[in-house]
């Protein structure tokens, strides 16, 4: 059996991820949980798993000009209203590396 992948599949999965990742941000920094928590599930639509089991269920196809334009409220939102650069830049300093030295040596943690 040879597994074939589609171009729409792998940007499936490119997309999905990546907002994931945004609302998996939001969710944890800053000040709006429940803004990361509409992302993650809106992020959803775009695995295609979850597009052939809601295609199976309902017998209906999302088209590509939906997933388009959520996705282009998802960047816009997360962008301009979400904040998201700060946001990273938050995440980057309270993942930041501290340095502790004992006895001549450096020891690098995380905080």
């Amino acid at each position: 059996m040879e597994a074939r992948i589609s171009i729409q599949q792998l940007a499936g999965w490119f997309f999905g991820l990546v907002f994931t990742l945004i609302g998996l941000i939001n969710l944890f920094w800053g000040n709006d949980p429940f803004y990361g928590v509409f992302v993650v599930l809106l992020a959803l639509i775009y695995f295609p798993p979850v597009t052939y089991f809601i295609q199976g269920m309902t017998g209906f196809r999302i088209p590509v000009w939906s997933k388009v334009l959520l996705g282009a409220f998802i960047i816009w939102s997360s962008l301009g209203v979400g904040e998201l650069f700060d946001k990273i830049e938050l995440m980057q300093q309270s993942f930041s590396a501290n340095e502790l030295n004992e006895g001549g040596y450096s020891i690098y943690f995380l905080v």
